[in-house]
């Protein structure tokens, strides 16, 4: 059924936007809910500064660093609520410098403005010194608690009042003139002060739920003996003749032995070792959703991963009907899922109750444990007892990819009772904590739209009701 929105003359005079879905009508409802409360421009009341980050040769910082105190904060750094803090790069010191002007500061609003839009995160001190790429835009504020901003413009009117921003053809994008023209509801200094506590809250819980998960690999690698092992690459080696028959393959990086080290390793431990594929099931990418046109699935490719702690992030919801190719895999609670594809391969993720019965890419493994518990598993998969042995196995020239064949060749550790307990429990822990700080993450984006659509008080009554629970 169409959608038909008619607008006066006059509605056009504080935008240059005449396109049709800028007044869409769920558009139009919203910024009227927020302009009846208490609300402003955000340009207009807000007193802060706006700053883009650098363009172009403006930029020109050619080598990322692994190692360095200066952080370049990327686009798909900044996600929703906390930046993104796994693979991290860094920049030298003289390119800090040069670009000073983009320095980030405590208390800045980073919004993602190219790429996945609308994301909005608070720099703490923890992630400075650091700038930030021009695929985000800094907001200074000074008259609004940042913590209860991030919370307003990831509440469903911030989101949906961002998408509504949002300009562009092939690519798309937000502008600073789209930002500081948000309306923003703004509250009295008790809500304000009440979400920064909720957000700052899940903060520490999603801090504790990677401390966890960082006690379980530590204690997985203490057990091997691996725990500060790094392999060193060798630049230039040899191989017999015969081993690289046996294998079936020439090239060099099969024969680095760095690899080789890592399953001497493993091979050495004195509780012994066995081959993956008698550990776990792997199953295969047989299960057709088209089959089933209109129930509709959660769907989950690598991009959806969270590989800090080894959960899924986020899902598509696709009808069967609609599902793509590659959507193959029936996930199973306790189910591990290992992406095949180099470049990727430290996207692991332990499948939950949540999860069960989603689709996955043909882009993953996906192991079932038998002989193993699950945490174990994805502890194995994400370190370096898995991952060095996947990307040995990696063939192939345009897509670099693990083949289902090799995984008959991985081994791993069998590791005492009592250490896959300890690991197991450590991990339980670790998804607890992140469950605590979603949820509470849920009550201040809920909090939000209660104040707009209610008042502040019923906001206030349904926070103590949470707090109560």
């Amino acid at each position: 059924m169409a959608v038909v929105s008619i607008i006066n003359r006059s509605q056009l005079e504080d935008t240059t936007r005449i396109d049709a879905e800028y007044y869409h009508p769920e558009y139009l409802s919203l910024e009227k809910e927020i302009l009846r409360t208490k609300s402003c421009r955000l340009w207009k009341y807000l007193d802060g500064q706006f700053i883009t980050g650098p363009f172009g040769s403006e930029f020109n910082v050619e080598n990322y660093l692994t190692v360095s105190p200066y952080r370049y904060v990327r686009g798909k750094d900044v996600k929703e609520f906390f930046l993104h803090n796994e693979d991290n790069v860094y920049i030298p010191k003289k390119d800090f410098k040069r670009l000073s002007k983009y320095a980030l500061k405590e208390g800045d609003v980073l919004i993602s403005v190219v790429g996945t839009l609308g994301n909005t995160v608070v720099i703490d001190k923890n992630v400075l010194p650091a700038i930030f790429s021009c695929k985000s835009t800094v907001f200074r504020p000074k008259a609004v608690n940042p913590f209860y901003l991030i919370a307003y413009l990831n509440c469903r009117f911030g989101r949906k009042l961002l998408e509504r921003k949002v300009r562009g053809a092939v690519q798309t994008g937000l502008n600073i003139g789209d930002l500081k023209s948000m309306p923003i509801f703004l509250p009295n200094s008790e809500i304000q002060n009440e979400l920064a506590k909720i957000v700052l809250k899940a903060k520490k819980n999603y801090d504790l739920a990677k401390f966890f998960y960082s006690q379980a690999e530590t204690l997985l690698l203490e057990e091997l003996g691996l725990k500060d092992f790094k392999p060193k690459y060798e630049l230039s080696y040899t191989a017999k003749l015969s081993d690289a028959f046996g294998v079936h393959r020439v090239d060099a990086e099969y024969f680095q032995p760095a690899y080789e080290l890592v399953v001497k390793r493993i091979r050495e431990y004195p509780n012994g070792f066995s081959k993956l594929l008698k550990c776990v099931g792997n199953v295969k990418p047989n299960y057709d959703p088209t089959k089933y046109h209109e129930q509709v699935f959660s769907y989950v490719e690598l991009a959806d991963i969270d590989s800090s702690i080894g959960v899924i992030h986020s899902v598509k919801e696709i009808k069967g009907e609609e599902a793509p190719s590659r959507a193959r895999r029936l996930l199973k609670q306790k189910d591990v899922i290992v992406s095949s594809v180099e470049g990727s391969l430290e996207k692991v993720a332990l499948i939950n109750k949540k999860h069960d019965g989603s689709l996955a890419s043909t882009g993953f493994f996906q192991f079932r444990p038998l002989d193993i518990l699950p945490e174990v598993l994805l502890i194995l998969s994400k370190t370096v007892v898995l991952q060095s042995q996947l990307k040995r196995q990696c063939s192939g020239t345009i897509l670099t990819a693990v083949p289902k064949g090799s995984l008959r060749d991985i081994i791993i550790p069998i590791l005492p009772p009592e250490i896959q307990q300890k690991i197991a429990s450590l991990i339980q822990q670790s998804y607890d904590a992140r469950r605590k700080a979603k949820n509470l993450l849920e009550i201040a984006k809920i909090l939000v739209e209660i104040a707009i659509e209610k008042n502040e008080e019923e906001a206030l009554n349904y926070l103590s009701k949470s707090e109560n629970k």
